[in-house]
């Protein structure tokens, strides 16, 4: 169990110095769930934080996982457990053992049509600074918690658990399991459609 709290859609001119303290002690409402770390990243368009509980790689998996360029960091709360496969097959260049960096090694690799790959339960927010692009996702089930809304300025802010948007967002709602949201298009769509037949279409014939 972990959490992460990430602001989107920072502007020119926001105090970037308050908006990061700011993000650190809404976080801190959730710590309980990460008590190992508390890790932050902050770009000119986002601020990620991540209260860790270390149990994959505990001594270099901390988050925000960057890529080694720099250009991507990856806030995430779950665990990927085809993570070793997913590993095998992949030419990016891992810089931890985390479970989770797999998914910044898919994004890298295939933009956002991944998500169907990841056999786990996650929620995550990554952010893409040279493409000035943002993707956040829930697991299919939605065992991993997460809440969305806006504040008074229009930025996104997501969190783990909604007492860390409470007072801030005033649209704040969960973030709908089996979904993605990709800034590059301002699109929430499904990924996961339930596999299983319809039960309403089965019938007894006689």
């Amino acid at each position: 169990m972990c959490s992460i709290f990430g602001m989107f859609d920072l502007q020119p001119g926001d105090d970037l110095a308050g908006l990061r303290q700011q993000a650190l002690e809404l976080s801190q409402r959730q710590r309980h769930r990460g008590p190992d770390w508390s890790g932050v990243f902050v770009d000119a368009g986002v601020i990620l934080v991540h209260e860790r509980l270390a149990i994959v790689d505990p001594a270099s998996g901390a988050q925000p996982l960057r890529s080694r360029d720099g250009a991507l960091a990856l806030a995430v709360n779950g665990e990927i457990y085809n993570h070793r496969e997913l590993r095998a097959i992949s030419d990016y260049d891992f810089t931890t053992g985390s479970d989770c960096e797999v998914i910044n090694a898919l994004y890298r690799e295939q933009g956002v049509d991944f998500l169907h790959k990841l056999n786990g339960i996650f929620a995550f927010a990554l952010w893409d600074g040279e493409a000035q692009r943002y993707v956040i996702a829930r697991d299919p089930i939605g065992v991993c918690p997460l809440y969305w809304g806006h504040d008074g300025q229009g930025r996104l802010c997501v969190a783990s658990e909604m007492k860390a948007l409470v007072g801030i967002c005033h649209d704040l709602a969960p973030f709908p399991p089996g979904h993605v949201y990709d800034s590059s298009d301002g699109q929430l769509r499904r990924y996961y459609d339930k596999p299983w037949r319809d039960q309403g279409s089965c019938g007894v014939s006689g």
